[in-house]
């Protein structure tokens, strides 16, 4: 991972860590996080979706000022019933956040888990990124998560 992108996500990493949120990165980012070259600039991660985790996951994202890209509150998406309404209606797959003052800051939570969540982290990898432990996905699971 360049530095530009540990300074782009250190916070994020450590707001999530902060409001107790369990978390894995998927997607281009975990592969870079494996230590192959791929040209990525969002952060994909997937979060225990019960209300109350996925509250305060919303909340740690938008203290960083990050504002969704849906014309919705980003605490919206922490209820069960109207996230599956736009997975239903939208075929929404990520729920994404960025920052207006960095347009390369972008936060795509899943709004579906693309494996059991319990399973992800089971097989996730523990690695040191800018002082924080983050849960990265599998290899397996890297690449084939979207």
């Amino acid at each position: 991972m360049t530095s530009a992108a540990h300074g782009r996500y250190a916070g994020v990493f450590r707001a999530l860590d902060d409001a107790r949120v369990r978390y894995v990165v998927v997607g281009g980012l975990a592969v870079v996080l494996h230590g192959h070259p791929r040209m990525t600039v969002d952060l994909d991660v997937v979060v225990d979706l019960a209300p109350g985790p996925a509250s305060r996951a919303m909340d740690a994202l938008t203290s960083l000022g990050l504002l969704p890209r849906l014309p919705v509150t980003a605490r919206a998406f922490a209820d069960p019933e109207q996230r599956q309404q736009w997975v239903a209606q939208r075929n929404l797959q990520v729920f994404s956040l960025y920052d207006p003052a960095d347009p390369f800051r972008e936060v795509d939570v899943f709004a579906v888990e693309p494996r059991p969540f319990e399973e992800l982290v089971a097989e996730s990898s523990l690695l040191e990124v800018s002082g924080s432990a983050v849960r990265v996905a599998s290899r397996r699971w890297s690449t084939s998560s979207r």
